[in-house]
């Protein structure tokens, strides 16, 4: 099994009974703490992407509809296929909120919201986002943002157990990496690239990710804020980021031209609202205060600027009925450290109201349903 490596500072001397959780490291200070390298299976990158998932899904709810799931997971798992890690149990689910936004979380889980799908007017479009989400999990950035991210701390006891408060903190730092803060400007070149490439391995016009990140800029004029607004936004000149991917187009000959965009108008009735329409969330922390409860809306909204938010917090809590047994005790544990969270009026895609059901759909896709979907491309 391929795994990767995690660094953990631990806040307690090294047992022997420590070392069949990795090789121990160098000395990392004189307090006491060790640093030791840590390797994380492809199996406890998946346990890790579906807490985060859980945490997402209590956020925003699931849209109840297999066909539109089915639609979205076809075109997923045909890109998914042709990535460095086909062999991974893929997911694709469609978040029931009208904010423009995507989110991959690690193992496999792909989220992409109602209003990203309502804003996309094609196949392709839907391929380039999708292709970027995916290469983010099979380059493993949010395995490798947590490797660097020195403020997490366990003790030995933590480690060893791997339980609730081992988790539960993992999975705190890959929440704010995927859905607060964002990848950092290499990780989402990186997932440009590989998404371009996936798209035209699909036969899909690879330029229509740069068309998508236009109609994102264009959504986003008049939004102001330190924080970047929804899906993409992380870079802070998108229209660079268009001309970089122009520039791989050419250099790497990726000759897609495919667009499917009867197909997709066939399959996805959503329309995208402008941010000005979005209704913002009336709770700080989703699935702590509660899912489905009513907000308010981005145009009416007056509240101050958004407080910096607390470092190590995390909104990951009260996963309610999307974990069962142990996994709701330790979400629960986790939703201690939730709140913090001030909802920002000039992030209306991230802070959008949701839906109130956080169960994922049961839908199979087959290898004959793929080739099938990859015929129909036009």
């Amino acid at each position: 099994m391929k795994t990767a490596p995690f660094a953990i500072v631990l806040l307690a001397a090294a047992t022997p009974a420590f070392a069949q959780f990795g090789k121990l490291g160098d000395l990392a200070g004189k307090a006491g703490k060790l640093a030791t390298e840590m390797n994380i299976s492809d199996q406890e990158e998946r346990e890790l992407g579906e807490r985060v998932s859980a945490t997402v899904r209590t956020e925003f709810g699931v849209v109840q509809d297999p066909a539109v799931t089915k639609y979205v997971s076809l075109l997923g798992n045909l890109l998914a296929k042709a990535s460095s890690r086909p062999g991974l149990r893929w997911e694709f689910i469609v978040l029931d909120t009208e904010g423009v936004n995507a989110f991959a979380a690690p193992g496999g889980i792909v989220h992409i919201t109602r209003g990203a799908l309502g804003l996309i007017k094609s196949e392709a479009e839907l391929a380039g986002v999708l292709g970027h989400e995916i290469a983010h999990i099979t380059k493993k950035h949010t395995v490798n943002a947590i490797q660097k991210n020195k403020a997490i701390k366990m003790t030995t006891e933590e480690v060893g157990a791997k339980g609730s408060v081992y988790y539960s903190k993992l999975a705190n730092a890959a929440y704010d990496n995927i859905v607060e803060r964002g990848f950092d400007r290499g990780d989402e070149d990186d997932a440009d690239q590989e998404g371009l490439r996936l798209a035209n391995k699909g036969g899909y016009n690879p330029a229509a990710l740069g068309s998508f990140l236009g109609k994102l800029m264009e959504r986003n004029k008049g939004l102001s804020g330190a924080k970047p607004n929804g899906l993409f936004a992380t870079h802070p000149d998108t229209q660079a980021r268009i001309d970089k991917q122009s520039r791989q187009i050419k250099a790497e000959k990726l000759t897609g031209t495919a667009m499917g965009q009867a197909r997709y108008a066939a399959n996805v009735k959503y329309d995208a609202k402008p941010t000005t329409a979005i209704t913002l969330s009336s709770s700080e922390a989703k699935g702590v205060a509660g899912a489905g409860s009513s907000g308010s809306t981005a145009k009416t909204e007056q509240k101050p600027p958004a407080k910096e938010e607390k470092k190590g917090g995390g909104m990951f809590g009260g996963l309610g009925s999307a974990l069962s047994g142990g996994k709701q005790k330790e979400g629960q544990q986790a939703s201690a450290s939730a709140g913090g969270r001030a909802l920002d009026p000039n992030r209306p895609d991230r802070y959008a109201a949701g839906g109130g059901n956080p169960n994922k759909l049961n839908v199979t896709v087959t290898p004959a349903e793929i080739e099938a979907f990859r015929k129909g491309i036009a």
